[in-house]
């Protein structure tokens, strides 16, 4: 299979960056500093990731809100136009996670949907006609990090004051662009769609204004310390919002919605399983697939593990008997050896305060 490319491609090759397949595309895994050195930086300073294998679905007209009402499991008369979403796409047939979704409600009839990579040509086929793949036309960097508010400031002062969770269309250097409070990272920032043409020059001034360079290994460290969950692991196929502790993203009143009746099934019957945070003492990590032990026997299974840099310890998301509860002890079986855990209340890191705006 051909992988698709970001329109950043040379920039990341000509700074050196460890490039990787990740959901089709050809990515940037880390730079020369190295994932920890990225990882940290986001968290003290600011960083710039190229997230453009995200997909963008884009509904307009006025039949778009009730097509998205109905799909997707969230409620965005919540919020309205300038504002973005977390929500979910789920399967019919067992309420399981088809995808999880940032919904950028650009204006009254404009939204662009924001799907998983390897997940878009599925979510264009839920939402039906009308909905079109714009994902080539743009690249999406993501500035992330106490100080990125601060250091974008002097070359875009209009993005760099967005609100969380906010959507505006803005000009940068004569070029609209699309901007959002939003992350993946557990810290402050927003990310930016770029015409794709324009993407280097902006890409270029966001390093010149001291933004580090971060590949899709800090993204995924960030993720886990902050306790978000990533399609694949604590969602997808057979798990479903109310597994995941993801029962916010469901607007329970607002009518029907695709998967809704399996997933008042499974709220009336009660879940089977919880996702759970995990920390372990020690500086071993713990990965995905290996057993939670409740009382010797197994019971669960961990999703995503790590080493976390910032708390110099090993973490993990984790399946559990619903029955497992913050504060409770359980043991993870890593080759063979049971590793004393706890249950903790995520996020395991808190963000950073921003760093003023001059």
């Amino acid at each position: 299979m051909t992988l698709r490319t970001s329109p950043l491609d040379a920039a990341h090759r000509a700074l050196g960056a460890k490039m990787v397949p990740f959901g089709g595309w050809d990515m940037p895994l880390s730079y020369p500093a190295g994932t920890l050195a990225e990882h940290r930086s986001c968290r003290q300073g600011a960083v710039a990731f190229d997230v453009s294998h995200l997909g963008t679905v884009r509904i307009t007209g006025p039949e778009a809100l009730d097509r998205l009402q109905a799909a997707l499991t969230n409620d965005l008369t919540k919020v309205g136009p300038g504002r973005a979403q977390y929500t979910h796409l789920l399967d019919p047939a067992d309420a399981s996670v088809v995808d999880d979704i940032i919904v950028w409600w650009v204006d009254d009839e404009r939204f662009d949907v924001m799907p998983n990579a390897s997940n878009t040509d599925g979510v264009v086929g839920a939402l039906g006609e009308g909905a079109v793949d714009v994902t080539a036309e743009r690249a999406i960097i993501a500035l992330q990090g106490p100080a990125a508010r601060r250091l974008l400031a002097p070359i875009w002062p209009e993005a760099a004051a967005i609100g969380r969770f906010h959507v505006i269309t803005a000009s940068w250097d004569g070029v609209e662009c699309t901007v959002a409070g939003t992350g993946y990272t557990g810290e402050d920032g927003l990310e930016v769609a770029v015409p794709a043409e324009h993407a280097g020059a902006f890409w270029d001034a966001v390093l010149a204004a001291g933004f580090e360079p971060a590949g899709l290994g800090a993204r995924d460290t960030l993720r886990l310390e902050a306790g978000l969950p990533l399609h694949g692991h604590e969602l997808g196929a057979g798990i479903t919002p109310l597994q995941a502790g993801l029962g916010w993203v469901v607007a329970w009143d607002k009518g029907d919605f695709r998967g809704r009746a399996a997933l008042d099934a499974e709220r009336e019957a009660g879940v089977a399983r919880r996702l759970r945070a995990l920390t372990i003492e020690g500086r071993r990590p713990p990965r995905a697939d290996q057993v939670v032990l409740v009382d010797g026997q197994a019971a669960g299974v961990i999703t995503s593990g790590n080493f976390s840099p910032i708390l110099e310890q090993g973490i993990a998301l984790a399946f559990c008997p619903p029955e497992v509860a913050i504060g409770d002890t359980v043991a993870i079986d890593v080759r063979g050896e049971a590793v004393a855990a706890t249950v903790v209340k995520p996020p395991f890191v808190t963000a950073t305060p921003s760093e003023p705006v001059a």
